[in-house]
């Protein structure tokens, strides 16, 4: 497969990830992760998939109940062999909200990784801030 292929291999990730949000899904969320991923915002830093699992179930219960992700993707590369990264401009709309407040756009970057054995890609590492 050339890296055309894995695009939109790995957008299917990012779109499964946004399905498990839409869904308030903290376990579908943390298993598109791998064991040993990384999260890090502005105050934030989760280390592993349980701690992403658990933070994501509390603000499901709190502070983005009812929310949902806007994430575009704006470049998608593949530095090496099984590993994507993507840079994307997003934010998250809280319950209630059809725009995105202008101090709420973030710029993320994904770094997902290819399992060779079985060719399904995972998110190892996520970052965002401010625009």
């Amino acid at each position: 497969m050339n890296a055309t292929d894995y695009s939109q291999d790995v957008r299917t990730v990012l779109d499964r990830l946004y399905s498990a949000w839409a869904d308030h899904d903290a376990d579908a969320f943390a298993d598109l992760y791998t064991e040993d991923a990384t999260v890090v915002m502005p105050g934030v830093f989760h280390d592993g998939r349980e701690e992403i699992r658990a933070y994501m179930a509390a603000a499901f219960d709190g502070p983005l109940k009812g929310s949902r992700p806007l994430d575009e993707p704006r470049r998608i590369r593949f530095p090496r062999p099984g590993t994507a990264v993507v840079v994307s401009e997003t934010g998250i709309l809280l319950a209630g909200e059809s725009e995105l407040p202008a101090d709420r756009l973030r710029r993320a970057t994904w770094v997902l990784v290819r399992d060779p054995a079985g060719g399904s890609w995972a998110i190892t590492s996520y970052h965002n801030a401010a625009a």
